[in-house]
């Protein structure tokens, strides 16, 4: 049903995402108004929780939770009562009905008066009907023919606008290099990153994250296999084509069911208005998606300024390195990006995206970070200057409430900020993932389950979810989670010690080894992975991770690994309750971003009733 219709007095359009009622617009999340549409076709019948999520959620793994919430917030939205129904009702043990009529939207018919009773009727008697009919439509044959003769053209491409394929949601395949210099794929695979950006400023359209659509590049699928894997009806696919100092980007959007084409067109710009014209294709894809921008999403399509070109160069190049931490590449990525992005921001100082990215690395917690100390001091800096140049970036907001989260311990200034990020940009998967970050520490895991299940819905590909089974000490539905993800990207290393993490607290020791031992590798720790494989091989599951903490303990203590909690968990698995508190307090004396989550974590529950882990709490500020 992708046709307006009356919801009782309210009006809904599932096509704007919008449900209105007396001069009042409320807009609703994609996925929302799919569970309203579902029920709206099923009008005064049971629809099953199995039914709602097998069509509105097909080939995306969310929990039973994230249709109750949906149910919820639409409630909200039309002031109906759970407990007094009168719009949704739910069917114990069954589903849910809709109990208001469904009516679809017709348009009036205004015939003029001819009431001879009228005492407020002006000028002669009213022909009669028939005769005002034949009038009104000789004319508009008349009018038709005229608008056909003059524009053929143009009546198609409205006839086009207005009864073609409704796009919700949209995914960006990577744009070819055709510039025929393999070197330069670094620039086409940053042009399609700042194009998924741009396009993510359109709320009321799900657009993927480029995490989850690199995964695409040189592929063999057709579209619509794509789509459904991604769960979305409209892809972005094109190219990027560099000639000296200018560039040419080809785009098209495909409806991806039938694999119809919408729309494609070319543009060929100065390397300076590089990025500028991935805002203009935004602009135009949300027109040809028949989306009205509201003026604060017109002002975020805004073309940038131009940014000088050796910058941009190695903006692109920081881009590219920074894609790779954690993926087989070696221990170097890491410093690579930092001395590419530090090079762009030297060559352009106002070069906002430049500092954002610049300010992840420095504020991973996750990564070996070699290149540089007190990361914390550089990567609120970076974030400060960020924001100073750009105070509505949702990337900037959700970096700063980290930074208030995980290194100031300040839970009300980190709430405020997530949901200023979620605010400003609802498809950002990182301002919901950090949302749900925030939830957890305050030990509300079912509020962060929901944030997680809608950033894994913008960015499929990628784990935002399975830190919440894990927290949820729901290890089975965890470990079915991570190795989805695994067949997708084999060599990340986050999901590989994700795995190995939940079969060690399952008790599978044997399956945890080797997991962890590629996660080690893929780091770029190499020596250390090899020295794990020949300790298990003679003293087991314990032996092999002493070894990997003795091995770690000493590059942490060269500046290449700055993940002490890791080594307090490592000491907990093995018994040494000593050992891992000692290196906890390294944690707290650091700011650890662990430290956020002592409540949550099944990592400490050996811990929790000791003193000196209850001191650490009290210290944090977290709830005793």
């Amino acid at each position: 049903m992708d046709a307006d219709f009356h919801l009782g007095s309210w009006l809904v359009q599932p096509g704007l995402n919008t449900i209105s009622r007396n001069g009042t617009t409320a807009q609703l999340e994609p996925k929302m108004m799919s569970v309203l549409v579902c029920l709206a076709e099923h009008q005064g019948e049971p629809v099953s929780k199995e039914k709602l999520l097998q069509t509105v959620w097909p080939d995306t793994f969310v929990s039973e939770g994230v249709l109750v919430r949906s149910i919820s917030e639409l409630r909200r939205v039309l002031g109906d009562d759970a407990k007094e129904p009168r719009v949704i009702q739910t069917i114990a043990k069954r589903g849910y009905r809709l109990v208001v009529p469904v009516t679809p939207v017709s348009v009036p018919v205004t015939e003029p008066s001819t009431s001879l009773d009228s005492e407020d009727e002006v000028g002669p008697p009213s022909r009669p009907k028939w005769i005002s009919g034949l009038a009104v439509a000789a004319a508009a044959l008349l009018l038709i023919s005229f608008l056909v003769a003059a524009n053929v053209d143009k009546m198609r491409e409205v006839w086009a606008r207005t009864s073609g394929p409704q796009i919700h949601s949209l995914a960006v395949l990577p744009l070819k290099n055709l510039s025929g210099d393999p070197s330069q794929d670094y620039f086409a695979d940053g042009m399609t990153d700042e194009l998924i950006t741009c396009l993510a400023q359109i709320s009321c359209v799900r657009v993927i994250s480029y995490t989850s659509t690199h995964i695409y590049k040189d592929t063999t699928k057709t579209l619509p296999e794509i789509a459904r894997e991604l769960g979305v009806d409209g892809i972005v696919e094109g190219s990027v084509q560099r000639k000296g100092v200018r560039v040419r980007v080809n785009a098209q959007l495909v409806s991806a069911p039938q694999e119809m084409h919408l729309w494609a067109q070319s543009y060929e710009r100065d390397m300076l208005d590089a990025l500028a014209v991935q805002s203009t294709i935004a602009e135009t894809i949300a027109d040809q998606v028949k989306i009205k921008l509201i003026p604060s999403q017109q002002a975020r399509l805004t073309p940038s300024r131009p940014v000088k070109l050796n910058a941009l160069e190695a903006y692109m190049q920081g881009v590219h390195y920074y894609s790779r931490i954690g993926h087989g590449f070696g221990g170097e990525e890491t410093k690579k990006a930092v001395e590419f992005l530090e090079q762009a921001i030297s060559e352009d100082p106002g070069f906002t995206a430049a500092y954002i990215k610049l300010a992840g690395i420095y504020g991973n917690d996750g990564e070996p970070l070699s290149y540089f100390k007190g990361s914390v001091s550089l990567q609120r800096a970076s974030i400060e200057k960020a924001l100073s140049l750009d105070p509505n970036s949702s990337v900037v907001h959700s970096a700063l409430g980290y930074i208030r989260l995980t290194r100031d311990w300040d839970w009300a200034g980190a709430e405020t900020e997530f949901k200023r990020a979620v605010e400003l940009n609802t498809n950002d998967p990182l301002a919901h993932f950090s949302l749900a970050e925030y939830w957890e520490a305050m030990g509300r895991l079912d509020q962060g389950m929901h944030e997680r299940e809608r950033a894994q819905e913008l960015d499929p590909a990628m784990d935002y979810i399975s830190t919440g089974f894990f927290r949820a000490r729901d290890y089975d539905r965890g470990i079915e989670f991570v190795k989805k993800r695994l067949e997708l990207t084999p060599n990340d290393g986050g999901l590989r010690h994700q795995l190995s993490t939940f079969y060690t607290y399952k008790g599978m020791e044997k399956e945890a080894i080797p997991q962890l031992q590629q996660a080690v590798a893929l780091f770029g720790f190499d020596e250390a992975a090899q020295h794990m494989v020949g300790a298990y091989a003679v003293l087991g599951y314990r032996g092999a991770l002493d070894v990997l903490v003795k091995d770690m303990e000493g590059a942490y203590h060269q500046g290449r690994f700055n993940r002490p909690d890791l080594l307090a968990e490592a000491y907990v698995r093995l018994g040494k309750k000593d050992e891992a508190l000692r290196w906890l307090q390294r944690a707290y004396s650091d700011h650890n971003a662990a430290m956020a989550f002592l409540n949550v974590e099944p990592f400490w529950d050996p811990l929790r009733s000791d003193a000196r882990f209850k001191d650490l709490v009290r210290r944090v500020g977290l709830p005793q």
